[in-house]
């Protein structure tokens, strides 16, 4: 005799209550919304390398120092100047006196080295568990920063890198100076087996003990496509998100620095550190 509505309804409601399993029995994966926070950070260090930037590095710090975090992480500032040749050594050395309450710490570079060497030395001064590198030029927005920290501060990420080919404002200008990192960024993919969209983006966010494992090398522009290729190297894999940045770039006249020697470097670099450290 077939089984009626009601019958099933009636053993339905006698039966025992189902047990959930617990969240990490139904997501057992390292990732996704159920992941409960098991690393909690603290403290983000912004890493700044400075060169040659008197007309903005003071504005920048302004922004920055106003910009807010995820709940609970407080910050420090951390400027490498190297070695400027304009007033930007004065402009920091004022840093001081403008934010009294903050915890700034300014580095003089004896030598120019490059963008590379600037922030390998803010890298081993960084007390954070989270750091991130901030440009000196306002190229990029520090309100950006919650997207960036948040998936870290989540537990989801082990390393955030922006992005401004998804979606976010962008000044429009060099169509070839576009072509070439997006030619940049799959040729690196190539390499890493990432499918990142960006990888020449100056915001990248890492947590410190990431940093810690990675041995830089590269001391100008090269630090991209390095850190890039060094981090899809570690095992276990980690777990890298990419997010959305607003961007405000500036022309040549008004002191845009990288070219496309740069460009031609990084496609050597690219290839160096897939087959070495």
């Amino acid at each position: 005799m077939p089984t009626t509505y009601e019958t099933m309804t009636t053993q339905t409601e006698q039966s025992e209550p189902l047990a959930l399993p617990p969240a990490a029995a139904i997501n057992p994966l390292p990732d996704g919304p159920l992941r409960r926070v098991q690393i909690v950070v603290t403290k983000v260090s912004i890493v700044i390398p400075v060169y040659n930037e008197e007309g903005t590095i003071q504005r920048l710090v302004e922004l920055v120092v106003n910009s807010t975090l995820p709940t609970g992480l407080s910050r420090e500032i951390i400027i490498v100047n190297d070695c400027s040749t304009d007033g930007t050594a004065k402009r920091l050395d004022q840093l001081k006196d403008l934010f009294p309450s903050e915890d700034i710490r300014v580095i003089h570079k004896p030598v120019n080295q490059g963008k590379g060497a600037a922030l390998r030395d803010g890298f081993k001064n960084a007390g954070g568990d989270v750091v991130l590198i901030q440009d000196a030029d306002l190229e990029y927005d520090p309100r950006d920063y919650p997207r960036l920290v948040q998936p870290i501060a989540d537990d989801k990420a082990d390393v955030v890198y922006g992005s401004r080919f998804i979606g976010e404002p962008h000044r429009v200008l060099f169509f070839w100076h576009t072509l070439g990192n997006k030619f940049l960024t799959a040729f690196s993919n190539m390499f890493t087996n990432l499918n990142l969209t960006d990888m020449e983006v100056g915001y990248k966010v890492f947590r410190k003990s990431v940093l810690d494992r990675i041995d830089l090398k590269c001391n100008r522009f090269g630090f991209e496509p390095e850190v890039t290729a060094k981090i899809a190297k570690l095992r276990p894999r980690l777990r890298i998100y990419e997010v959305g940045v607003a961007y405000y770039g500036r022309s040549y006249e008004e002191g845009k620095k990288i070219t496309w020697k740069d460009g031609v470097k990084a496609i050597l670099t690219i290839i160096r550190f897939r087959f070495s450290d």
